[in-house]
């Protein structure tokens, strides 16, 4: 059984016992969390697809990490102008392994 998901303005394809990173969430590690926008869910029985999103479907799973990604550095150069601008970024994240995906 796999399931389309919505989050942090993304989508996500997920299977039981896979871990997907996703943009920061609310909670601790070993946190239970429920992620209720989902899209479409699909399996042996067939595949639902929500008109946005699928009734009664949720995708459970436990917080694994709340971290930070890699730096990212921005530069911006206007040459000849003496314009030179150096900037970093780490984007949060919460990683989450997928238990289970109710909703067919």
């Amino acid at each position: 059984m796999f399931a389309v998901i919505r989050s942090g303005g993304k989508q996500h394809r997920v299977e039981p016992g896979q871990s997907i990173r996703v943009e920061k969430l609310e909670g601790a590690v070993g946190d239970r969390i429920e992620l209720g926008e989902v899209l479409l869910v699909g399996g042996d029985d067939g595949i639902r697809v929500g008109t946005p999103l699928v009734d009664g479907a949720v995708v459970v799973g436990t917080i694994t990490a709340q971290a930070r990604g890699p730096k990212i550095i921005i530069f911006k150069h206007k040459r000849r102008k003496g314009y030179r601008r150096k900037r970093g970024h780490r984007q949060a994240y919460t990683e989450i392994h997928v238990e289970q995906v109710e909703g067919l």
